[in-house]
């Protein structure tokens, strides 16, 4: 059952709302009596994303997953509750988050073979404190009318011939905050400064909106170049309104033929306090297993972190990722030196600024 502090309509004004709630606007329903007990998720995710995930798990296993939903506060929200927490895992869609919910002391360590053998080191934390699920790349959507290059590095988006051509969310996003402190590891905090200046420079505008709003300005000709996560590309495809904008631009994996395209996680993590541990165990396993893999490739056109299982074939259709060997970890430690790189560089204010 999934529980949404989200309606349908008034997404900002609902995920502020969500933080002012009460503790019982939070907890879970008064269950039934249910043969294989329970599992109670604190989500970053959207609910439509992880349904059929829970569905397929309480199909299996008799476990009924109860899901509560907000679009921010929920380690705050944990670490206010302490040990009379409800929650036995944290679902998020980032490594910001993941990583967050480490520091803040609200996660507790898993020791599991399945879950070491599914998941590749790189994509998990050292301790146990997280674990991602799948894989997005943050990628270049380039103009098929105005771009005849197939390739791209992200080096080369500070380049001065694409200057007024290229479109991007805030800086200070956490997929543009991960992207950067990336590009620290690789450059070093000067070089990432440098890069970070040059780009700003190529910007077409003042950044706003998010990632499907820049390939809708690559479609009217206002730039040339977007930045944007993978998935948002096959979001658009089933969109009768987007499907314009997602035909006119392809997609490139930037620095494909070097040391591979940035790419973050969606990600769980045990809380500290889990009421339902052994539960919220079968739940991890159960998401990093080629089942639930393959529903996560299909139902969302994400990468599975499995190699064991292939992407969906319009993933497939875009190319062969090379994904970062970079750990995340690394790149979780960098964010906040990145963030202070986005605003030394005063990127949100534009090209002119």
């Amino acid at each position: 059952m999934i529980h949404s502090t989200r309606g349908p309509r008034a997404p900002r004004a609902r995920a502020r709302l969500s933080l002012s709630l009460p503790l019982a606007a939070l907890a879970f329903s008064p269950l039934a009596a249910h043969a294989g007990g329970e599992v109670n998720i604190y989500s970053y995710r959207e609910p439509q994303l992880i349904e059929p995930l829970v569905k397929a798990f309480t199909d299996k296993t008799g476990i009924k997953a109860n899901v509560v939903f907000a679009q921010s506060g929920l380690n705050e929200r944990l670490a206010a509750e302490g040990r009379n927490s409800p929650a036995d895992l944290i679902f998020t869609v980032d490594i910001g988050r993941l990583s967050e919910a480490k520091s803040m002391g609200v996660t507790q360590p898993v020791k599991s073979k399945a879950l070491e053998d599914a998941i590749p080191g790189s994509y998990r934390d050292a301790e146990g404190h997280w674990y991602g699920l799948t894989l997005r790349s943050r990628v270049v959507y380039a103009s098929k009318e105005r771009v005849k290059q197939d390739s791209i590095t992200y080096e080369e988006l500070a380049d001065p011939k694409w200057k007024g051509r290229i479109c991007t969310r805030s800086g200070q996003h956490a997929y543009n905050v991960s992207l950067i402190a990336s590009m620290i590891a690789h450059k070093g905090e000067a070089g990432a400064e440098a890069w970070l200046q040059g780009l700003k420079a190529n910007l077409a505008h003042r950044p706003a909106g998010g990632d499907r709003e820049q390939i809708r300005d690559v479609h009217a000709g206002k730039c040339d170049l977007a930045i944007g996560n993978t998935y948002y590309m096959a979001l658009m495809l089933k969109n009768p309104e987007q499907k314009p904008w997602a035909d006119s631009v392809k997609v490139l994996f930037p620095n494909a033929k070097d040391r591979g395209s940035h790419v973050n996680i969606s990600g769980m993590a045990l809380a500290k306090h889990a009421p339902n541990k052994e539960n919220a165990l079968k739940l991890m396993e159960f998401l990093a297993s080629p089942e639930a893999q393959g529903i996560y490739a299909q139902a969302n056109n994400e990468y599975p972190i499995s190699s064991e299982v292939a992407p969906s074939k319009v993933v497939q259709s875009w190319g062969k990722l090379n994904p970062d060997k970079l750990p995340l970890e690394e790149i979780a430690k960098l964010r906040k030196k990145a963030s202070e790189i986005v605003d030394k560089a005063n990127f949100d204010a534009g090209p002119s600024s």
